[in-house]
């Protein structure tokens, strides 16, 4: 016993630094192979390529209490550069005055329509309303809060051209930067997000379409059974039971949404367990499939997923160890493994950070303009990436397990916009 654990505290350190060091090169490959592949030759985000057709589309905006963010969204929405599409906003049983501002907005906006639901049943089910109500097969979903590019859609048609891509993410940039926060988010999303969705494009599947913005075909949703109301993550969940149904889910970096995100401590803590929670649960639900073989293709982001976990309780685990050793435990396998951080692994990790940093530069400069004054935050931000992680995700595996059944609501509250 003594042997194995001894061997277990001298490799601890080794996986703790070895998985986000491997990850961060895994991450930058697919990346970098992505960007050559499809984005490099790409035209201008201002000039999409014209098309020989351009299929109709419905955006979708569920809204819930929006009545500081409905009428600059649903403005923008209607003003996109497209030549056939209808902007369907879903009043999902509002407890302001959010319902008489699209009334007011659909009066004004000719391509405005607005679906009003007697009582908050959640995104997913508002969703779901929407689609089914929606006058056309390709559907685009964002938020209350976002602000859609004026070429967003006909880059969507763009990406849809082919037959087997059931759904699209889009490229979520941040508008609010006035605080740390606000600019260490502003590296998450292009040196972390971006680099692995393209990644993630790369290798052949996708972990998750983002919840701001995302693209449908109303075929794929059928197949997979549209939005489900008892998940903990619309986003993460539906997108792998589309996977599952044989269609294909990708990255559109073009696609670009300007959207609010947490500037307060607590507004970015309930955010991530929230999104950790849905990671869990997904890989809980997809655990059979995946040891079946049944999809191939998603086992490599499964594994990858499963190995985050893993990892996170490594570092829980080699913390206890470091604070044991501390308090004097007397054991040579506490101290052989003691040190956490070998003093060679700083640097090799800040040299992969800051390349790191680099290659999202390189993939994202078309995107951000101005990225080279976000780049002191994008250097250091994947450190505060993997705590994040870390701490939320060993948060979220006890609220899973532990969660009594049926006690998932399909409700839904405001989240933390950086303004409030």
């Amino acid at each position: 016993m003594d042997r194995l654990l001894e061997i277990l505290i001298i490799g601890l350190p080794l996986f703790c630094f070895a998985y986000p060091f491997v990850m961060a090169w895994y991450w930058m490959a697919g990346g970098l192979f992505y960007w050559k592949w499809r984005e490099k030759d790409f035209r201008a985000q201002t000039d999409p390529p014209p098309l020989d057709r351009y299929p109709p589309i419905s955006v979708l905006v569920p809204c819930y209490n929006e009545s500081e963010t409905a009428i600059e969204t649903l403005t923008t929405a209607c003003a996109v550069d497209y030549p056939d599409f209808e902007v369907i906003a879903i009043n999902d049983g509002s407890r302001d005055d959010t319902g008489a501002i699209l009334d007011r907005l659909a009066a004004e906006l000719p391509r405005l329509r607005v679906i009003h639901l007697a009582e908050n049943g959640g995104k997913a089910n508002a969703l779901n309303t929407g689609a089914l109500l929606a006058h056309h097969e390709l559907l685009l979903c964002i938020d209350g809060d976002a602000l859609l590019d004026r070429h967003a859609l006909r880059w969507m048609a763009y990406n849809f051209l082919r037959d087997d891509i059931g759904a699209i993410t889009g490229n979520p940039r941040i508008r609010n930067r006035s605080t740390l926060l606000g600019r260490l988010q502003v590296g998450e999303f292009s040196s972390i997000v971006g680099l692995i969705k393209r990644a993630q494009t790369a290798y052949g599947s996708l972990f998750t379409v983002s919840g701001v913005i995302a693209g449908f075909r109303r075929r794929a949703l059928a197949d997979a059974g549209w939005w489900s109301s008892h998940t903990l993550t619309d986003d993460i969940d539906v997108t792998w039971r589309i996977q599952m149904a044989g269609w294909r889910v990708v990255y559109a970096p073009n696609v670009m949404v300007w959207i609010l995100m947490p500037e307060t401590l607590s507004g970015l803590w309930n955010q991530r367990v929230r999104w950790a929670e849905g990671g869990v649960q997904m890989m809980l639900d997809y655990g059979r499939a995946m040891l079946t073989l049944r999809k191939p293709r998603l086992l490599l982001i499964y594994v990858n997923y499963v190995l985050s976990v893993i990892w996170s309780y490594a570092m829980l685990f080699g913390a206890l160890i470091y604070v044991a050793g501390r308090l004097g435990w007397d054991n040579p396998a506490v101290d052989a493994g003691i040190s956490l951080v070998p003093s060679w692994w700083g640097a090799v990790l800040a040299v992969t950070y800051l390349m790191q940093a680099a290659v999202s530069h390189l993939v994202e400069q078309r995107y951000e303009k101005n990225m080279v004054k976000s780049l002191y935050w994008i250097i250091w931000y994947p450190l505060a990436f993997w705590v994040i992680s870390t701490l939320t995700t060993i948060r979220a595996v006890p609220k899973v397990l532990f969660r009594k059944p049926g006690s998932v609501r399909g409700t839904w509250v405001s989240p933390d916009r950086g303004f409030r």
